[in-house]
């Protein structure tokens, strides 16, 4: 075998890196969506007090669905990489290696005894940031009585949106599992 020939063994830690390179940023970038979340929420309820627009508050639905949902999907691929790299990628490289296991950080860091609390407070602050949040600036919508016709249409879309990317959120987080 010539000195420039790729390994099986190679290939797979090649793209054992790839793919922890991919999580990396996927974390990062999840991570800032609830950063930018809690920005913008306490921007429009600053311009809406000042501006004293409960209306402007609708604004703030959309924003939380669409950033949790990206934050949801983001979520998901960062454990499905884990999951790859647990149940396929490791397993097949201890085989190569003749090792008993490759990336036991891959399933030792899931056995903390605390892991299904930690899970289930994540869940919550994930349900407080895009959902409860927007469900209460609705509330204050709907209890200010500057409502109109179609803004009232639009705000119960926008709370349907809502539970439903809670529900999502439950769905996706399985605490209890």
């Amino acid at each position: 075998m010539a000195e420039r020939d790729v390994t099986l063994g190679q290939l797979l830690l090649a793209e054992y890196q790839t793919v922890k390179d991919e999580q990396k940023t996927r974390i990062g970038f999840r991570d800032n969506l609830l950063y930018v979340t809690l920005t913008v929420v306490a921007a429009v309820i600053a311009a809406a007090a000042q501006a004293e627009q409960s209306a402007m508050l609708l604004a703030i639905p959309p924003v939380c669905a669409v950033l949790g949902w990206t934050y949801l999907v983001n979520d998901e691929k960062i454990s499905a990489i884990g999951r790859y790299i647990r149940q396929d990628l490791g397993p097949r490289l201890a085989q190569l290696a003749d090792a008993e296991r490759a990336f036991a950080w891959e399933t030792a860091h899931r056995t903390d005894s605390r892991r299904r609390s930690r899970k289930a407070v994540q869940c919550a602050v994930d349900l407080l940031a895009f959902c409860v949040v927007p469900l209460a600036g609705l509330a204050v919508y709907w209890g200010a009585g500057q409502t109109s016709p179609g803004l009232l249409a639009v705000s119960v879309v926008e709370a349907l949106a809502v539970v439903g990317l809670a529900a999502q959120v439950v769905a996706y987080a399985r605490p209890f599992r």
